[in-house]
Order: structure tokens, then sequence, then C-alpha cells
């Protein structure tokens, strides 16, 4: 039986976003050799969305975002850190929603859900 997701980012900076997410992003983790940080999360949730072509993003692409109870909050603590924004919050209807840069010159989304869980 599925008991989990396993995610993956795809960089050329791998050292660097491994040590960004166990430092800045505080997520615990096992090397499992040769540098290969594997990091514990605390839950997860999946959407499937549907596409439109010409529009969006195209059929088979996938996304992974952080998700928060208080994206305010968040936001402060992992600018403490030295986490840079790239965009405010702004109300997606789905959720609060901003971005982050990462190592690797990429975003990653952070949304505060307006759903219940």
């Amino acid at each position: 039986m599925i008991k989990g997701v396993h995610t993956m980012f795809y960089t050329d900076k791998p050292e660097e976003l491994r040590a960004f997410i166990r430092d800045k992003l505080g997520f615990p983790c096992i090397d499992v050799g040769e540098g290969w940080l594997i990091f514990d999360l605390p839950e997860a949730d999946m959407g499937c969305h549907p596409v439109e072509p010409g529009k969006g993003k195209p059929n088979g692409t996938h996304d992974i975002s952080f998700y928060c109870d208080d994206i305010r909050q968040t936001v402060d603590e992992l600018k403490s850190r030295g986490v840079e924004f790239t965009e405010g919050i702004a109300d997606q209807g789905f959720g609060l929603v901003t971005r982050f840069k990462v190592p690797g010159d990429f975003t990653v989304q952070l949304y505060q859900p307006q759903y219940q869980k």
C-alpha cells in the first residue's frame, strides 16, 4: 500500500539546495551516502489540476509547493534566516501565495491554504 510521496528538485546546484532546505527551511534529513540528503517532510497533500491548451502549465507538468498555517509569520521567520522572496503575498482563491528563491536559480511557491485540510 502507498504510504507517502517522494518529491525531487532537479538542480545544477544540488549541494547548495540541500544545505538551503536543511539550514534555512529547517527540514530534518539523513545522509544516505556521498552527501545525498533525504528530507523528512511533516505532511503532504496532492491536487490534480486540469489543463487548457495554450494556457498555464502543459499536460504532464508537476509542481512542488510548501504550505503553512500562517503565511505572514512564516515569511518573517524565513526572511530572518536569509530566504529571499520574489513577490508579495497574494490571494489566489485557494490560498495566500508567495514565492521564494532557492539555489539553482528558480523559485518555489509557499502558500497558506484557504480550504479545510
